[in-house]
């Protein structure tokens, strides 16, 4: 009721002075009476309140999205501002804001990215002035804010923005400081509770950072001396008891240190190992997939193989976890570090042996040969491997390195587009690169060929087209896979296009030169006498008759060239071959006769 009276006559007081002329007496009086006027708010003053009242918002915002979104909403406080776009710093991308209404122009989503974490202008059709203005804190950069105007801002307009954008900026640092205080205290708390709830009685505070000390000590002396595979897992099968391995990739061991290593190591289901990457891979840390426990050794974001822990009782506790954490680490570091020594490596054979294979300098070859550590000087065998289904696939010349290494091969590599070739120096085994490539590859479905071998760099080349011709001439014969030597084709060597003299003076050599050279140390007539027989289509008494020697006489010689040679007649193969040789060597290099 008090309150309702003075409120009236406050207000027949406001009438009645309100009715007195400006500037009279009574009007002065009741302005003296009611002492000076408070200052009417100016533009500036407003700005400044609602910039003050966002601040105070910014700071209460505990969520990063909440905090961008607030100052969009409000940039105009500011001055004749339009918030165009809003990106927040996440996982090393700039992930824009989702506004309601708001369409994000793609010109501007490239230009905010240009800028690389820079402010800079950007351009908006219809706005005369407009910004990406970095909002930064103390860890680096948070996200943007894209901003234009309707007017070239004034000097306090743009005061007024910068003042918005290092608010807000600043109310990131400290959201983005609160979750990560959360997220570590949320972390502590579990860690701790797992702690208590399964090592209450078995390990103190000391004992337990003393254990992880052990641990990141014993992995970086690994990592710093290069121990490799076989020193890590030696390591991690110490500090847990357990068996630990590691595979490649694609399933394949590469090593294991413990007890019960299964013998033979079972092969590998290429759908099933690549599930089990993938289940993996969706998750953080090691994974228990039925009796292992399984990290990825993955540097950069690609995977290179996988360390893991055999634990058939479920014993792994937070340590054990933490252990095969680090050792994978480890194991990421001297992966990452072998594949680049490879490829560097591969990279210097492949232009090696390209230049090989085309023609080189035998200076520039020996000299580079060496700083790979490949002795050229030996003699070699170019080896050319083609496997079905594998034309196309990158990895498929290292599959042949790691199973030419394997059978003991040392060579060089390249590719080429439909098939490996290797440099070897020395004469591949009939079958063991072949059976090795066919483990690997999971089929048997492959060719090789093998050219002769060559004495010099520059003949090189011309053994290159042996061993393609080698291994044209299985894939067309009825076993198309498996391994072809050039120097076995026999008569197949001479039908191929290309041909010259050189390449009949050898195989004739190769079949009758033992009896020709005898011929020419004894002045005996085997080679002519191998010809007649042939010539009468092995009939003795008709070869005999030409001859105008005895039956017995020929039978005498017959086996003489079987001695000599090495070959029998009775064997078809070698029969065919003696008889293109010495048709050769009458007909075409002009032999006796």
């Amino acid at each position: 009721m008090a309150g309702s009276r003075a409120h009236h006559l406050c207000r027949r007081r406001s009438d009645r002075e309100s009715s007195l002329p400006r500037g009279s007496a009574g009007w002065q009086l009741t302005a003296a009476r009611r002492g000076p006027r408070p200052p009417v708010p100016t533009p500036a003053d407003h700005a400044l309140h609602e910039l003050m009242a966002l601040s105070r918002a910014l700071f209460d915002t505990r969520d990063e999205g909440e905090i961008l979104r607030l100052a969009m909403d409000h940039i105009a406080a500011a001055g004749p501002y339009s918030a165009e776009a809003g990106y927040l710093r996440a996982d090393g991308d700039l992930v824009p804001s989702p506004r309601v209404g708001q369409i994000h122009d793609l010109a501007v989503d490239r230009r905010v990215r240009e800028l690389a974490g820079q402010d800079g202008p950007v351009t908006v059709p219809g706005r005369p002035w407009g910004r990406a203005l970095g909002l930064r804190g103390r860890e680096g950069l948070h996200g943007y804010l894209v901003v234009t105007s309707r007017s070239r801002p004034t000097e306090a307009e743009r005061s007024l923005l910068a003042t918005l954008v290092r608010h807000t900026a600043a109310a990131l640092s400290v959201a983005f400081a609160h979750r990560r205080q959360r997220e570590d205290a949320l972390e502590l708390h579990r860690l701790r509770a797992e702690r208590t709830a399964l090592q209450r009685q078995l390990i103190s505070v000391v004992a337990e950072l003393g254990y992880l000390r052990a641990v990141h000590a014993l992995m970086v002396d690994i990592a710093a001396s290069g121990g490799g595979e076989e020193a890590i897992t030696r390591a991690l099968h110490g500090l847990t008891g357990l068996p630990a391995l590691v595979e490649d990739r694609f399933g394949r061991l590469r090593s294991w240190t413990g007890p019960s290593r299964p013998d033979p190591y079972p092969e590998p289901d290429p759908v099933r190992q690549d599930e089990m990457l993938h289940a993996v891979a969706q998750e953080v840390g090691p994974v228990r997939i039925r009796d292992r426990l399984i990290a990825l050794v993955r540097p950069h974001g690609e995977i290179l193989g996988v360390l893991a822990l055999v634990d058939a009782r479920n014993e792994a506790d937070e340590h054990t976890v933490l252990a095969l954490e680090h050792a994978a680490m480890s194991l990421a570091l001297e992966l990452a570090h072998l594949r680049n020594l490879a490829e560097v490596e591969l990279r210097l054979h492949r232009e090696l042996v390209d230049d090989l294979l085309a023609g080189t300098d035998e200076a520039s070859a020996y000299a580079r040969s060496e700083a790979v550590g490949h002795d050229l000087h030996r003699s070699h065998y170019i080896v050319v491997v083609q496997w079905s289904n594998r034309t196309a696939d990158d990895s498929f010349p290292q599959t042949v390195g790691r199973a030419a290494s394997a059978v003991g091969m040392r060579s060089l590599l390249t590719r080429r587009s439909d098939h490996v070739v290797l440099v070897a120096d020395d004469r591949p085994h009939a079958r063991a690169l072949y059976e090795a490539l066919a483990r690997e590859t999971g089929t048997r479905s492959g060719t090789i060929g093998v050219s002769a071998p060559s004495d010099s760099v520059d003949g090189i080349p011309h053994r290159y087209q042996e061993a393609q011709r080698a291994l044209e001439v299985r894939r067309h014969s009825r076993e198309r896979y498996g391994t072809t030597f050039f120097d076995e084709l026999g008569l197949y060597r001479i039908l191929g296009p290309g041909n010259d003299y050189r390449e009949l003076e050898t195989f004739v050599h190769e079949w009758i030169g033992q009896l020709i050279d005898y011929d020419s140390r004894h002045h005996a007539t085997m080679v002519e006498t191998l010809t007649r027989y042939f010539d009468c289509g092995g009939n003795y008494d008709e070869t005999a008759e030409s001859l105008a020697i005895h039956r017995s006489t020929l039978r005498y010689r017959l086996q003489r060239i079987r001695d000599i040679s090495g070959n029998d007649l009775a064997n078809v193969e070698d029969r065919l071959n003696l008889q293109v040789a010495t048709r050769v060597w009458k007909i075409v290099l002009g032999g006796p006769g």
